[in-house]
């Protein structure tokens, strides 16, 4: 057990955010544990992907190549995957939170017998201690998720089974490639010995794929908006704000929850997690599983009528006051004074 394996999964071509995501913050894994950083990459036509996984620290690439498998099927992909961790047998296998890792994941870990974190949000290495037994297991992977709805954070481990294994949501970890890849190996798999016709009985006749019609993630400006902004109707404000700025509107848990803005906006630990270089919380109280989600941005500006508001301590520039009156003269100026 001396290695840890990515899935790397695939969009139109390209590996995916998440799994750049996760080899970023696979590198800084395998150093604390002294071993090895992998990948799994299943698909069709995705031999050339592997430089870039070189670039984000992949020393070596397990490749299942096949025309079969362009498109991803559940019961193909999973024996590739159950197949290599078998063979494998890594410390530590991580997976995106993603409509596929959520499908193929479970199936793996049912598999292998390893259990599985979903959804996490950290991942770290540390000690633990069994109370009852007094054994002491080092090395172990804290599995860090929300739970209870986003009501409190779990650290979850696996001592006795391996892999241990999670998967990560997109966007809680940052995305670094190396000055220099690293020197890569490629091992191809043997589809044909692995795979049979039965694990081809389900087929995909059609295939149709809508770009996300909201996609606050990429957007480098965000006004979002709280339960304090009081009414969907009151959100057109932060609407006209995000226009003037080129920005997208984000809105936190208790403003989706109480129908002020569409859940695609939502920002949190069960959202998405943003890193804007300017991120304007207004009416936003500032609550742990928020601010999980955005405390990242380059820039926060707040805008609450509660000095004492948690948000305030991780602003760069905290205004007081009601929103009604301070976003208009946000607007006005930024249009006297914009070229």
């Amino acid at each position: 057990m001396n290695n840890i394996i990515v899935y790397i999964e695939t969009e139109n071509g390209n590996v995916s955010d998440v799994s750049l995501e996760l080899l970023t913050k696979g590198r800084a894994l395998s150093a604390q544990l002294g071993c090895k950083l992998e990948a799994l990459l299943i698909g069709f036509g995705v031999e050339n992907l592997i430089p870039v996984l070189a670039e984000y620290g992949a020393s070596k690439v397990h490749l299942a190549d096949d025309k079969r498998l362009e498109n991803y099927l559940t019961l193909p992909y999973a024996e590739i995957a159950i197949s290599t961790l078998k063979k494998e047998s890594p410390q530590i296998a991580l997976f995106g939170a993603t409509s596929v890792g959520r499908d193929l994941a479970p199936r793996v870990s049912g598999a292998l017998n390893s259990g599985l974190t979903a959804d996490c949000t950290s991942l770290e290495i540390g000690p633990h201690t069994d109370n009852k037994s007094a054994k002491t297991y080092e090395n172990l992977l804290y599995q860090i998720r929300p739970a209870f709805g986003g009501n409190i954070i779990a650290t979850i481990i696996n001592p006795d089974h391996r892999p241990q294994m999670a998967t990560v949501r997109e966007g809680v970890m940052k995305r670094e490639p190396l000055n220099r890849p690293v020197d890569c190996k490629c091992v191809k798999i043997d589809v044909d010995k692995i795979l049979n016709d039965i694990h081809f009985i389900v087929k995909i006749i059609e295939r149709h794929v809508e770009d996300r019609k909201i996609d606050i993630k990429s957007s480098s400006v965000i006004v979002a908006g709280g339960f304090g902004v009081g009414s969907k109707e009151n959100f057109e404000l932060l609407f006209e704000l995000a226009r003037v700025l080129g920005g997208e509107v984000g809105a936190s848990r208790a403003a989706v929850d109480a129908g002020f803005a569409d859940h695609a906006r939502q920002i949190g630990q069960t959202g998405v997690t943003v890193r804007p270089k300017l991120y304007i919380a207004v009416g936003i109280s500032g609550q742990i599983q928020h601010t999980a989600g955005m405390d990242q941005s380059a820039m926060i500006i707040s805008i609450n009528t509660d000095p004492s508001a948690p948000v305030n301590q991780i602003a760069d520039y905290a205004i007081i006051g009601d929103f009604t009156e301070v976003i208009p003269r946000m607007i006005k100026s930024y249009k006297n004074n914009s070229k």
